[in-house]
C-alpha cells in the first residue's frame, strides 16, 4: 500500500470516527432544549428528570467527542503538509472561527449546564442549556464552512508559485458563504437532529419494553418522535436543494452518484450497480428522466455526464453510487419511521396493550439509533469522495496534497496505533453510555427536590434567581 492511500485510510478513520459524536451533541443539545423548556413552562417534576438524565448522556458524548478530534488537527500538519500550507490561511481562518465563537460558547456554559442544577436559578440553567446547544451549533457552522470552501471555493486569489503556491481571503464572508456552504450546513444539522432525536427514540423504546421508567419514556419518546420528524422531513428538503447545487458546482459528483456517463435526460435509479468498464448500471431500477426533473425542473434537460468528464477529474464511481444510494435509502426508512411513530403515538396505539407493537415496532425503534449514524457516515463517503481526485475542487489534486517525507510505514504504524486508541475509547464509551442507560433516570427525592421542583418555586426561594 503507498503512502497516499494509507494517508486516505488514516484520515476518513479518525474523522469517521470522530463525527459519531458531535452529531449526537448537536442533536441532544436540541433535545435538552425542548425537555428543560418543559420543565420551566409547566413545572413537572418529570420534565427535570428527563433534562438531567440526558444531561449526562451529552456530557459523556461531548468529552469523547473532544478527544476523539484532537488528533485530525494534527494529521493536517503530519500528513497533509502541503495541503496545510496551501489552504493554511483559508482553512486555519474557519477553525479559529470554530474555537472562538463556538467551543468556548458551548464548553464555557457547559459547567454551568452540568454542575448548576442546584447552584443557579433555572432561568440562568436554561440559558446554559441554550447557549451550549447554540455552542454545539456554530461548531458545525465552522467546520461546514471550512469544508465547503474545499467543495466550492470562494473569496480567494493564489499568491506564490510552484510548491510556494497557496490561497489568501480576499473577501472573508463569501468565503463563508460559499456556493455550497448553507445547503451543507442545513443538510448536515438535519442529520445531527436525527441522530440525537432517533437516539432518544432507542432508549424510551428500551424502557419501554423492559416495562420500566414508563412515564419517563413515555415522554422521552413523544418529544424524540417530534424531533425526528422536522429533522426527517427537513433532511429530505435540504438534501434535495443541496443536490440541485451539486449539479451546477460539482457535475462529475453528481454523475458519479447517479452512474450517469451519457449527457442526456437522465433516469433517477433506486439501486443498482455500476459497471465502470462497460459504462453503465446493471441489475438497477430506474425512474426515467426523474433525475433532470428534479434537478431542473424539467424531465427533457439533459445532466452532465461522466462522459464530459476528463477520465482523471472522475471519482471512484460505482463506490460513490452505492454510499449515495444506501444513504437516501436509510433516509426515507427514517422518514417512514418517524412518520409511523407519530401516528401510532396520535392514535395512542405506541403506549397501549398491543403485542405486535411490542414485538415488532419497540425492537425497531431500539436498534433506529444506528440510522441516522450510518446515513451521516455514508453522506460524508459521499461528499468526501465524490470530488475526487481533488482536495480542494479544482485546484489541488488530493495526491499533490501529501507530506513529502513521511513514508508508508510510518502512517500504517500510527493507523494501528490510532485504531487499537480508538477501539478502546469506543468500547469505554458503550460501557459508560451502558451503566447510564441501566441505572435510568433519577426519580429518589434528594435534600435539595424535595420542595423546589417547580421552576416557579425555585423562583421564589433561590437566592440567585
Amino acid at each position: 500500500m503507498d503512502v497516499l492511500l494509507l494517508s486516505r485510510i488514516q484520515f476518513a478513520f479518525t474523522v469517521g470516527f470522530h463525527y459519531i459524536y458531535p452529531p449526537l451533541s448537536i442533536g441532544l443539545g436540541i433535545v435538552l432544549v425542548i425537555m428543560e423548556g418543559l420543565w420551566i413552562r409547566t413545572g413537572e417534576k418529570i420534565y427535570h428528570e428527563m433534562a438531567r438524565f440526558w444531561t449526562k448522556i451529552f456530557a459523556l458524548t461531548f468529552a469523547i467527542g473532544v478527544a476523539t478530534g484532537i488528533v485530525m488537527e494534527f494529521e493536517f500538519g503530519t500528513n497533509w503538509a502541503t495541503y496545510s500550507r496551501y489552504v493554511g490561511d483559508v482553512f486555519g481562518s474557519a477553525l479559529a472561527a470554530e474555537g472562538i465563537f463556538a467551543f468556548f460558547l458551548e464548553s464555557g456554559f457547559l459547567a454551568v449546564l452540568l454542575f448548576g442544577w442546584n447552584k443557579v436559578g433555572p432561568k440562568l440553567h436554561f440559558f446554559s442549556t441554550c447557549m451550549v446547544c447554540l455552542g454545539a451549533h456554530f461548531s458545525a457552522v465552522w467546520i461546514i464552512v471550512a469544508n465547503s470552501w474545499q467543495q466550492t471555493p470562494a473569496g480567494y486569489h493564489i499568491v506564490g508559485e510552484g510548491l510556494h503556491a497557496r490561497a489568501e481571503i480576499t473577501d472573508f464572508w463569501a468565503m463563508v458563504f460559499s456556493p455550497s456552504s448553507m445547503d451543507r450546513l442545513s443538510h448536515t444539522l438535519m442529520g445531527a437532529w436525527q441522530a440525537g432525536s432517533f437516539f432518544v427514540i432507542s432508549v424510551s423504546a428500551y424502557y419501554l419494553m423492559q416495562r420500566r421508567h414508563l412515564e419517563f419514556a413515555k415522554r422521552s419518546i413523544k418529544v424524540g418522535l417530534t424531533v425526528a420528524l422536522v429533522a426527517s422531513l427537513g433532511q429530505l428538503i435540504t438534501g434535495d436543494i443541496s443536490a440541485r447545487h451539486v449539479a451546477t458546482n460539482q457535475p462529475a459528483k453528481l454523475a458519479a452518484f447517479e452512474g450517469h456517463y451519457a449527457t442526456e435526460p437522465a433516469p433517477l435509479y433506486l439501486f443498482g450497480w455500476v459497471n465502470e468498464n462497460q459504462q453503465r448500471v446493471q441489475f438497477g431500477i430506474a425512474i426515467p428522466k426523474m433525475l433532470s426533473y428534479l434537478t431542473y425542473g424539467d424531465a427533457n434537460k439533459p445532466v452532465t455526464g461522466l462522459n464530459d468528464i476528463k477520465p482523471d477529474e472522475r471519482p471512484p464511481i460505482n463506490f460513490v453510487f452505492q454510499t449515495y444510494h444506501a444513504m437516501v435509502a436509510i433516509g426515507m426508512l427514517l422518514i417512514a419511521l418517524s412518520l409511523f411513530g407519530v401516528y401510532l403515538w396520535w392514535s395512542g396505539r405506541l403506549f397501549g396493550e398491543e403485542p405486535w407493537v411490542q414485538k415488532f415496532v419497540l425492537p425497531v425503534m431500539v436498534f433506529s439509533v444506528l440510522g441516522p449514524q450510518l446515513a451521516n457516515q455514508l453522506g460524508w463517503f459521499s461528499a468526501e469522495v465524490g470530488r475526487q481526485p481533488w482536495i480542494v475542487y479544482g485546484l489541488l489534486r488530493t495526491s499533490d496534497a501529501l507530506s513529502k517525507v513521511v513514508t508508508a510505514d510510518v502512517v500504517l504504524t500510527s493507523l494501528i496505533l490510532f485504531t487499537a486508541i480508538y477501539l478502546l475509547l469506543f468500547i469505554l464509551f458503550i460501557f459508560l453510555l451502558n451503566e447510564k442507560i441501566q441505572h435510568g433516570p433519577e426519580t429518589e427525592k434528594t435534600p435539595d427536590e424535595v420542595h423546589p421542583v417547580s421552576p416557579t418555586e425555585l423562583l421564589d426561594h433561590h437566592p440567585r434567581a
